[in-house]
């Protein structure tokens, strides 16, 4: 089974507002990047955009180690709450919504593809790849923004 490191990173500009997203995948000394963007989202929108966009352009099975700087991704598969949301029909404690139930369905469909490890790096602190994902990121929020304002 191929080795596959995916970086993410998602942001935003106002939460809602114009967002980004960038991913890096490196798997035996070859790099792919991606990135898109959205105008009306949330930076936790595109987070897990970017993690299901990193896992969507793996074209066969693949162990997989996710690197993100968002807890909201991380911690929601790594502490099971996902799965727990899924499992009361979207709900949270409290009987409150599970927000992003859309994008949870298209994540855990590509992680039962995959054998994928979540790992939480810290954001903006000099990880290289997050760096560069983040840059992807800000720089799709730009060109939306240029685009909006013509």
């Amino acid at each position: 089974m191929d080795k596959v490191d995916i970086y993410t990173d998602g942001a935003c500009s106002g939460n809602p507002g114009i967002g980004g997203w960038g991913v890096i995948l490196k798997s035996g000394g070859h790099e792919k990047t991606l990135s898109g963007g959205e105008e009306n989202t949330t930076n936790n929108r595109m987070e897990l955009t970017a993690a299901i966009e990193g896992l969507s352009a793996l074209k066969r099975e693949c162990e997989v180690t996710l690197y993100s700087d968002s807890k909201y991704l991380v911690d929601a598969i790594n502490q099971g709450w996902v799965y727990g949301w899924k499992k009361k029909g979207w709900k949270r404690s409290g009987n409150e919504p599970a927000l992003n139930s859309d994008l949870w369905e298209k994540l855990l469909i590509l992680t039962a593809k995959h054998n994928v490890e979540f790992i939480w790096v810290k954001g903006h602190a000099g990880h290289e790849e997050n760096e560069r994902c983040d840059g992807m990121a800000v720089g799709e929020i730009k060109k939306l923004k240029e685009k909006n304002s013509i």
